[in-house]
């Protein structure tokens, strides 16, 4: 198979992990609104199997994700296709928009494996993700200004708060290139490790999660991530709910017995 007949999006199932990983190397894995909505699909599929318990999001070659294909922009401009006042905002919202809410809507974790550069869309990809861990050859760049473009893809909503509203103003308006090291100062990752660890530290952090309480961490990642928008009463509400959910589970009672009985607890997830 040439690269041309490769599947653009791969993705494999094995131990609770779901493996998906960009498979456009020589375009610098940007996405076609094919490739989006793949993700979306598979995304949204790990949501509802109870088989997946974390998902891995990573990338073939050097890049992990220059953002929307542009080219396919540029050519669809200049088909000189008739323009219609809410064509371009319809777009955003079933294609970008839907993208990184599978990814902050899905149950499951979702760790991002960083190993070059991430622009556009992709760095909203990484940012949306639970977990983020990076080599120490990657990068993070708001590359919309450079192309004459807003913001879109999430990011207005992720980077206020990821780094707070004067440093996503920074980054939107400047455009400039965040390296790893500082990317990981400003909390946007977890980890930033040589190249040469960067698998296997994922795999590590993949590993621990698929045997994890799953069941668990799907309601702490709804509370988490709806926390910024709600106030006080709500936040407390909404986690009083989680636990009375929660105290029904099996892992809820297998995490408090194997407590008890000074073992090694066994979640089957749910």
């Amino acid at each position: 198979m040439t690269a041309a007949e490769a599947p653009s999006i791969l993705h494999a199932d094995s131990g609770g992990i779901r493996r998906i990983t960009l498979n456009r190397p020589a375009a610098a894995n940007a996405l076609r609104p094919e490739d989006r909505n793949a993700l979306i699909d598979l995304f949204q599929d790990a949501d509802a199997d109870p088989a997946v318990r974390v998902v891995v999001l990573g990338a073939q070659g050097r890049h992990f994700c220059a953002g929307a294909d542009v080219r396919g922009i540029a050519d669809s401009r200049a088909a000189g296709a008739e323009k219609r006042v809410g064509d371009a905002m319809r777009k955003i919202m079933n294609g970008a928009q839907r993208l990184v809410a599978a990814v902050l809507d899905c149950g499951k974790p979702v760790i991002a494996v960083v190993q070059g550069p991430a622009a556009g869309i992709g760095a909203h990809l990484a940012f949306a993700s639970d977990l983020v861990v990076a080599s120490e050859d990657a990068s993070f760049v708001e590359s919309f200004v450079r192309r004459g473009l807003v913001v879109d893809g999430g990011g207005a909503y992720l980077l206020p708060r990821r780094v707070g509203m004067q440093r996503a103003k920074e980054l939107v308006f400047l455009g400039d290139t965040l390296p790893a090291a500082e990317a990981l100062t400003l909390g946007l990752v977890n980890r930033v490790v040589p190249a040469a660890e960067l698998q296997a530290t994922a795999d590590g952090l993949a590993t621990r999660l698929a045997t994890a309480p799953t069941s668990a961490i799907t309601l702490a990642k709804r509370l988490l991530n709806a926390s910024p928008d709600t106030d006080r009463a709500g936040c407390y509400l909404a986690e009083a709910m989680a636990q009375e959910l929660q105290s029904h589970a099996l892992d809820s009672t297998e995490g408090v017995r194997s407590f008890v009985e000074r073992r090694q607890p066994r979640y089957a997830g749910h």
